[in-house]
C-alpha cells in the first residue's frame, strides 16, 4: 500500500491509506464501470474536492446536466454516495474521485465537510451506532416470531434433505454396478436431471457437487479415474450427512454447510487489524460470488468474507486489497470453516505490509491437515515466503528460494544441477492460473528474485491471488518496496 506523505491523521491515531490505482480499480462492479471511472480520474470535471482526518473525501463532478453530481467516499468503510441516478455500487463518479485522488492528493486538501458531506458523514455513523449498538428495550429484540414453527421448517427440510441423499446413494451405487465408462455415453442430461432432484430435495450444496461430475467426462485423459475420487467423496458427504448426529459438533456443522443448509455467524466476534490479502469475483450460475481474504496481523487468523450479487449486480461488499481495517469478526460455525461475517469497524483503512509466510515445501502438509478437519476442502489459503516462479516442464511452478544446499549439492553429483533441486521442493501452479495475465505480473515483479505470495493450494496445485515487492518487510514492519500487486 502507497502512502501519500505517510499518510493522514484518523480519529484513531492511525494513518488514512491513499488507495493505490489498482485498489481503487478492483472496487468497480465491471469493466464498464472500471473503463468510465478511469475516463474521470482527471482533475477536469471535479470541483469542491476536498477531504477530513476521518478518511472522508468529496467532490462535485460535472455531468451532462446544469447541476453538478455530489459525491462523497468513506474510505473507512469503505462507503460511497453520490447524486446520480447509476444504481451500480460504487459509482463510475466514486471510482473517478478515488482515482483522482490515488493520483493527486494534492487536489484533496484537508476541510470541513459541506452540509451535504456532512449530513451523509452523521447519518451513516448514526445506522451504523444503532446497528451495532444493544437493543433499547426488549421490544425492539428481533428474532424468530415463532421458535416452534421455525424448529418445524428445519426438522421438514432435514428430513428432505435426508430422503435427496438416500436416493443419491442409490444413484451413485447404481453408477458404480453399470461401470464409470458407461457415463460418457449417457451425457450430461443424467447429471443434471440428478442434480434437479436434489435441488427439489433442498441440498444445494448435493447439487453444486452432481453437476461437477457431470464436467469431468469431457475433462480430458484420465477422468475415469477423477470420477471415481469425486463420486468418492459425494459417497463420504452424503454418508455423513446420514449419520451427523454421531459425529463432533465441529465436523457436523461442516456437513450441514456442504450439504447447503444456510448458517449463520455465531460466536465472539474477534477484533484484529485485518490485513485485505485478496478480492475476486467467480460465477456461480445466475449469481456472482465474491470472496475477500484477511488476514489479522494480532490472532494470526485467516478468514474469508463471502458475498453474493444477483441478477448481473457485483456483490456489495469491497474492500482495498493491501489495506489493514480495524474491524470485528464473527466466525461461521463448522471444523476448519474460515467463513466469517464482517462486523463493526473502528478508524479507517492503514497501509501494511505482507503477512508472514511459510516455505514453498510446508504448504502441502498446511493442506492435509485442513482436510483432516473438512475432507471436501477444494484449496487452503497459504502465504509462501521467499519464492521465485520457474517455467516448468508442464507450466509453471513457485520454487523455494533458499533450497537445501545439500540437496543442490546431490543433485549436481548426480549430474543434475542447483535448479533440479530448488524446483524439489516447489508447487506447481494451477492450470487455472496458467492462463491469466497475473501470472506475467508474478514474473514480472519477481524478475528472477524472491517474492511473498498469498494464493490457495490444493490438488490441483496452487493458485496465486497476491504478491509483495521483495521490499516489503513481513508484518508492516516497513513499506520500502513496492504496494501489493494483484494476480486475479
Amino acid at each position: 500500500m502507497q502512502l501519500s506523505h505517510g499518510g493522514e491523521s484518523s480519529p484513531t491515531g492511525a494513518p488514512v491509506a491513499r488507495w493505490s490505482v489498482e485498489q481503487v480499480l478492483a472496487l468497480a462492479p465491471d469493466a464498464a464501470s472500471r473503463k468510465a471511472g478511469t475516463r474521470l480520474g482527471a482533475a477536469g470535471p471535479w470541483s469542491g474536492t476536498g477531504s477530513d482526518a476521518s478518511g472522508a473525501v468529496w467532490g462535485l463532478c460535472k455531468g451532462s446536466g446544469s447541476t453538478p453530481y455530489r459525491t462523497v467516499v468513506d474510505t473507512t468503510g469503505p462507503a460511497y454516495a453520490c447524486s446520480c441516478p447509476s444504481r451500480k455500487f460504487p459509482c463510475k463518479h466514486a471510482l473517478g474521485l478515488l482515482l483522482l485522488r490515488a493520483s493527486d492528493d494534492g487536489a484533496f486538501p484537508p476541510a470541513e465537510p459541506a452540509d451535504w458531506v456532512e449530513e451523509w458523514l452523521t447519518g451513516r455513523r448514526a445506522r451504523a451506532a444503532r446497528e451495532s449498538g444493544p437493543a433499547a428495550g426488549g421490544d425492539s429484540v428481533r428474532g424468530p416470531a415463532d421458535p416452534a414453527a421455525a424448529r418445524k421448517r428445519a426438522e421438514r427440510r432435514a428430513e428432505r434433505v435426508t430422503g435427496g441423499a438416500q436416493e443419491l446413494e442409490q444413484r451413485l451405487a447404481d453408477l458404480l454396478r453399470g461401470g464409470l465408462a458407461a457415463t460418457d455415453r449417457s451425457g450430461y442430461g443424467l447429471w443434471e436431471e440428478t442434480a434437479a432432484r436434489m435441488v427439489d430435495s433442498q441440498a444445494p450444496g448435493l447439487a453444486a457437487r452432481v453437476r461437477e461430475l457431470g464436467a469431468i467426462t469431457g475433462s480430458g485423459p484420465g477422468w475415469p479415474v477423477r470420477l471415481l475420487e469425486e463420486c468418492g467423496l459425494l459417497h463420504l458427504l452424503d454418508t455423513a450427512w446420514l449419520g451427523r448426529d454421531r459425529l463432533p459438533d465441529p465436523l457436523a456443522a461442516t456437513v450441514r454447510t456442504r450439504v447447503g443448509l444456510p448458517q449463520s455467524a455465531e460466536g465472539p466476534p474477534v477484533r484484529d487489524q485485518w490485513l485485505v490479502l485478496a478480492q475476486y469475483d467467480t460465477p456461480d450460475g445466475k449469481i456472482v460470488a465474491r470472496r475477500i481474504w484477511l488476514y489479522g496481523r494480532r490472532s494470526g487468523r485467516t478468514a474469508l468474507l463471502l458475498s453474493f450479487g444477483a441478477a448481473g449486480r457485483s456483490p456489495a461488499q469491497a474492500l482495498p486489497v493491501g489495506a489493514t481495517i480495524d474491524a470485528e469478526l464473527t466466525p461461521y460455525p463448522g471444523g476448519g470453516q474460515l467463513r466469517a461475517e464482517l462486523g463493526e469497524q473502528f478508524g479507517a483503512t492503514t497501509a501494511a505490509g505482507p503477512p508472514p509466510g511459510i516455505a514453498a515445501a510446508a504448504a502441502p502438509a498446511v493442506y492435509g491437515n485442513a482436510l483432516r478437519d473438512d475432507p471436501w476442502l477444494d484449496a487452503w489459503p497459504v502465504t509462501l515466503r521467499d519464492v521465485i516462479p520457474v517455467p516448468s516442464k508442464d507450466g509453471w511452478q513457485l520454487a523455494d528460494a533458499h533450497a537445501d544446499a545439500h540437496a543442490n549439492a546431490r543433485a549436481e553429483a548426480q549430474g543434475g544441477t542447483s535448479t533440479d533441486a530448488r524446483t524439489g521442493s516447489a508447487l506447481p501452479i494451477a492450470p487455472a492460473a496458467l492462463s491469466r495475465p497475473g501470472l506475467w505480473k508474478l514474473v514480472a515483479l519477481s524478475g528472477g528474485g524472491p517474492v511473498t505470495v498469498f494464493g490457495e493450494i490444493g490438488h490441483r496445485g496452487f493458485e496465486p491471488f497476491a504478491a509483495w515487492d521483495p521490499g516489503e518487510d513481513e508484518e508492516g514492519a516497513g513499506t520500502t518496496g513496492g504496494p501489493v500487486v494483484q494476480l486475479v
